[in-house]
């Protein structure tokens, strides 16, 4: 089939360079947003009076008919045609004669690209957003839900200090909100409109830009044709704030993973976000967390993968630029699934309360507690952690915990030692005692609460 742009062409695309070069394929999924953009252009076309008013008329009302084909599923995509812009204008030029071809008229399928997928990111980041946020509020009911429960904290993998769970998960709380504060950061540069930058040193006619703005709810128009048709930071923006979002929920899956396993057992997952084995019938798979973790890799790669494109094109408009769409579209949707799968995997969960005994089996987790104590009892912090780790060492060789120590037996190793140790030995005390402001004391945790409902309303 003959190319709209074959003018100054004597044979015809090769069928290979077609397959090869067409993105009709994937870039489809932008109809609603070229035929948006191009209303708003046909507007401006008519307020230049590069259109008459009643040919702006009839083709707004073509371009509304090919919008209903599209959402009806009755409009056939031509692949013979490269991209959707060229399947719509062919389609609007069927619809409505050579009036149609008009309506390029001021502008090149390099600004109408540029144009496509900033309102279809803008849209993106307001339900990406969206899904953040609900997967914070799950996290904070959970917080919530299970204030009172005390969890060992890890470093390292290593058992280390007593913490309260709710404070375990606020931690990831207080990520997922710098998250949100990079997205609705990056918002702003995505909402710059592009459209009259044409191929790239703008148009001979006279388009009001921030008339066809104004139409499309941009605040901003790019102030640079060349930069406005070349420019993709926009997307590895989003990229990046994906890359950051998604490793967060990996750190989260991993640690479902790990609580949800017979060696931690914390937590246990619901059925419908689980799997079972083939082979092992009593399996349990936490298939749903590991899918999150596996995906990271995906939306990482996504990130690479462009800033390679663009590193090294010149100005403006390079065909590299189109391996832009792919990686966007997949991220887009990687990120909003993963987004929704953790909120209904975490809230069908249910978390299993560790006994005190069981606590007290946890590795010695008050041990930092004692060497405070002994500070506070005007020893040197060196000289406490050395005794402290003296206290561990004997209780690992007799077999038993800090908390079945008894005084004698720890004045042998240092006379300081007197009865209100055991106070800072329990497991509770130890919670309670880390009152600082962020800290996992109960009030503190609390406080977090509401302050982070307060930002999360």
């Amino acid at each position: 089939m003959k190319q709209l742009w074959s003018g100054r062409f004597k044979e015809s695309l090769d069928d290979l360079m077609l397959r090869f070069s067409a993105s009709i394929a994937y870039d489809q999924r932008l109809y609603a947003y070229d035929i948006e953009g191009s209303i708003a252009h046909c507007k401006t076309l008519r307020q230049a009076k590069v259109l008459k008013p009643a040919e702006a008329q009839k083709i707004i009302a073509g371009l509304k008919k090919i919008e209903q084909e599209f959402a009806k599923g009755k409009f056939q995509i031509d692949e013979t045609l490269e991209d959707i812009h060229m399947n719509i204008e062919r389609r609007l030029t069927e619809k409505i004669g050579p009036l149609g071809g008009k309506l390029h008229t001021g502008r090149s399928r390099n600004d109408q690209i540029a144009l496509d997928i900033r309102l279809f990111l803008r849209d993106e980041i307001g339900q990406v957003d969206r899904s953040l946020k609900q997967l914070g509020k799950v996290l904070l009911g959970l917080a919530e839900k299970n204030h009172g429960q005390i969890i060992p904290g890890y470093t390292h993998l290593q058992r280390a200090q007593p913490i309260l769970l709710a404070h375990h998960l606020l931690a990831y709380v207080e990520m997922l909100s710098r998250d949100r504060d990079r997205l609705a950061d990056l918002a702003k540069r995505v909402n710059v409109m592009p459209l009259g930058s044409a191929a790239l040193a703008g148009t001979n006619f006279p388009l009001d830009r921030h008339y066809t703005a104004k139409l499309l709810k941009f605040p901003k128009v790019t102030n640079n044709s060349l930069d406005a048709v070349a420019d993709r930071d926009f997307i590895v923006e989003f990229l990046s704030f994906s890359s950051l979002l998604m490793m967060h929920l990996s750190r989260l899956a991993e640690e479902v993973v790990l609580w949800s396993s017979s060696e931690f057992g914390f937590l246990e997952l619901s059925d419908r976000f689980t799997t079972g084995s083939s082979i092992m019938p009593q399996k349990k798979n936490p298939d749903a967390a590991e899918l999150v973790r596996g995906k990271t890799g995906r939306v990482f790669g996504h990130l690479v993968g462009l800033l390679t494109v663009m590193k090294g094109l010149p100005l403006a408009y390079n065909k590299d630029m189109q391996e832009d769409k792919e990686p966007l579209f997949d991220t887009v949707d990687t990120v909003k699934t993963c987004l929704d799968v953790f909120s209904g995997m975490l809230k069908s969960a249910r978390f299993h309360p560790l006994s005190p005994e069981a606590l007290a089996q946890s590795g010695f987790l008050t041990a930092t507690d004692i060497a405070d104590y002994l500070v506070m009892k005007n020893m040197p912090f060196r000289k406490a952690h050395e005794v402290t780790g003296k206290t561990v060492a004997f209780c690992l060789e007799a077999g038993i915990t800090l908390e079945e120590l008894s005084l004698p037996q720890l004045k042998k190793i240092s006379k300081v030692f007197e009865q209100d140790v055991f106070e800072v030995i329990s497991i509770e005390n130890s919670v309670a005692g880390k009152n600082v402001y962020g800290g996992t004391a109960g009030p503190r945790v609390k406080e977090q609460i509401r302050r982070l409902k307060r930002e999360w309303h």
